[in-house]
């Protein structure tokens, strides 16, 4: 412990030379230069458990357990039917407003959860499995940090057991068979200008955004504009993860809408006579994927890594897991409050019938010193005036789990070797004097120790009465569920459909999806519909783009801003800084 802490000082002062340290990048050149052990390397010197033990630890009888390999594997579903023991408490982790320097929050979720193993409570985690797409484009890896990680991390960060692998081939299966159904003389009098559905591929590829496909003469197919979305983005995603059985996920997938008729009917899945051969592609995928801690913590990553179109959460079926094995199941949710816990609790908590017990809001300085005006080049440097402006952000995010959801919440400043005490005791003090809950969460350098004060403060909040709530009513209507989300969770002045938008919503209330829960898919940067407004911008409009139904998730899907369901790479992909040795050691991942 002594020797993580040394190491983490050692960065702290580098960095703090270094005005340009504070991007992933320019931290994974700083630790390879100085010889200081990666994320990856931690991972990789850690010593790990047989999967067969950690299911022991979790209570998993090994009839349930599927291996693949020696440290992984799969929780048969049946376990969630035949175990007598009653659930444990839910534990929400939402964060700020995320920014390019990083807020922590898988990192803090899988330190909390050891961090319960160490005052004694049996805890188990549940995180959202990462993308090949985020993996190969910003940045190296999601699988937490430092000495707060789920393991095996290069597993996790690349193929895993293969779901998305499935969700991908159910996705083109489906759009394989549509395309077929038109070339074999269309029954259904499917109108090619209204197909809806789109081809996926797991990587960030803007040169697919949109296509013609079809070319090449008659037995080629019919041509027609077409595109791809990165996996994360397909409804199958959002299926899967939503789904509470086998005959749950048939159902939905047979409800998917892939286009429109020339006569303005909706054509299904089932329409096309699919969800049986995509319900067995996606058969084994469905079971929750088994991993651990450094720390040896049993750790459920299952689904649902987009905070946007798919709604951001781990699987249902992988919190009810976590529900089951453990008397404390941490779970986390895509980007701040306003996006991935306002999905966590108005879309899958009302779907699956989950009642938080409490929920932790992580913070991180740098990212607050961004909200504040600060540049990425301008994070190494003590800056208390900074810092302040920034504060607002944090205090709004906090604002929505207490005063929006009614939970009882804590604010986890998630301590980073860049940060310095004056500015740690800032953020402490001001949340204090404003009757603000917080703890100090040292996770990334001490690794479950590091969360013990978070544990025991979240097992207070756990024991205390809570009137969990939602930000709107199921039957209210589609235009007030968004203005409802843009006043109440965003704090925005109001909402801007046009014309396009609401001549799409009348459509869906027509057809009978009024009653949907909606999903906002908005920038994870602001508050805003606005990358570039950050803080906690007031007096703002959301302008609502386009309107479309999830039918197979079941949710409205709202587009605002430019949001893409195909990013592209940066300049600089993370891709160019991974590689493998002659042994097949991987690095780069971090």
């Amino acid at each position: 412990m002594k020797q993580k802490a040394i190491a983490a000082d050692r960065l702290g002062s580098l960095i703090r030379k270094d005005k340009t340290a504070l991007c992933f990048t320019t931290i994974f050149y700083f630790r390879k230069e100085h010889g200081m052990k990666t994320d990856i390397e931690i991972a990789q010197q850690t010593p790990l458990a047989p999967i067969t033990e950690i299911a022991e630890k979790a209570g998993v009888d090994a009839k349930y357990v599927e291996q693949y390999g020696k440290y992984k594997a799969k929780i048969g579903l049946s376990l969630l039917n035949e175990a007598k023991n009653p659930d444990g408490k839910l534990i929400l982790v939402t964060a700020i407003t995320p920014t390019p320097a990083g807020e922590g929050k898988t990192t803090t979720t899988i330190g909390l959860a050891d961090g319960l193993r160490k005052i004694g409570k049996k805890s188990v985690v549940a995180l959202r499995e990462p993308s090949l797409g985020p993996v190969f484009g910003v940045k190296g890896g999601a699988a937490g940090g430092g000495y707060a990680q789920v393991v095996p991390m290069e597993d996790i960060n690349l193929h895993f057991t293969g779901d998305f692998h499935a969700i991908g081939a159910a996705n083109n299966l489906l759009a394989a068979m549509l395309d077929n159904h038109i070339y074999q003389g269309n029954a259904l009098g499917i109108d090619p200008r209204r197909i809806t559905w789109r081809r996926c591929v797991d990587m960030n590829d803007r040169q697919l955004r949109n296509i013609v496909d079809g070319l090449g003469g008659r037995v080629n197919g019919v041509p027609r504009e077409d595109g791809y979305d990165i996996t994360v983005a397909s409804e199958i995603m959002a299926v899967l993860c939503l789904a509470s059985s086998i005959s749950d996920l048939k159902a939905r997938l047979a409800r998917i809408i892939v286009g429109y008729t020339y006569d303005e009917k909706p054509v299904t899945a089932g329409d096309l006579k699919a969800e049986g051969a995509m319900t067995a592609l996606l058969r084994d995928a469905l079971s929750p994927n088994l991993v651990q801690t450094l720390e040896g913590t049993p750790a459920i990553v299952h689904g649902g890594p987009f905070a946007n179109i798919a709604h951001g959460c781990n699987s249902v079926l992988a919190t009810r897991m976590a529900l089951k094995l453990g008397e404390y199941a941490v779970t986390e949710a895509g980007f701040g409050a306003d996006l991935g816990a306002e999905k966590f609790l108005d879309i899958k908590c009302r779907v699956a019938g989950l009642h938080p017990s409490a929920a932790v809001v992580v913070a991180t300085i740098r990212a607050l010193k961004m909200h504040g005006g600060l540049s990425k080049t301008e994070l190494g440097t003590e800056n208390l005036e900074a810092l302040e402006k920034g504060i607002p952000n944090l205090l709004r995010h906090v604002s929505n789990i207490r005063d929006v959801y009614k939970l009882p919440s804590v604010v986890a400043v998630n301590r980073f070797p860049t940060d310095t005490d004056a500015e740690v005791a800032l953020v402490i003090d001001k949340c204090r004097a404003l009757g603000v809950n917080v703890v100090l969460s040292t996770v990334w350098a001490d690794g479950g120790t590091g969360g013990e004060a978070l544990a025991r403060e979240v097992v207070r909040l756990c024991e205390l009465p809570n009137n969990f709530s939602f930000s709107y009513d199921a039957d209210d209507t589609i235009e007030n569920k968004i203005e409802k989300i843009v006043t109440r969770v965003y704090r925005g002045a109001g909402v801007s459909i046009l014309p396009a938008a609401k001549k799409q919503i009348d459509t869906l209330t027509e057809l009978g999806f009024g009653g949907l829960p909606v999903c906002i898919a908005k920038t994870q940067y602001s508050f805003s519909d606005d990358p570039k407004l950050l803080g906690a911008p007031e007096g703002f409009t959301v302008t609502v783009k386009n309107v479309k139904v999830s039918a197979g998730a079941g949710f409205i899907v709202v587009l605002t801003g430019d949001i893409m369901t195909m990013p592209g790479l940066p300049k600089s992909p993370a891709a160019e800084r991974i590689d493998v040795d002659a042994n097949g050691r991987i690095t780069g991942l971090f």
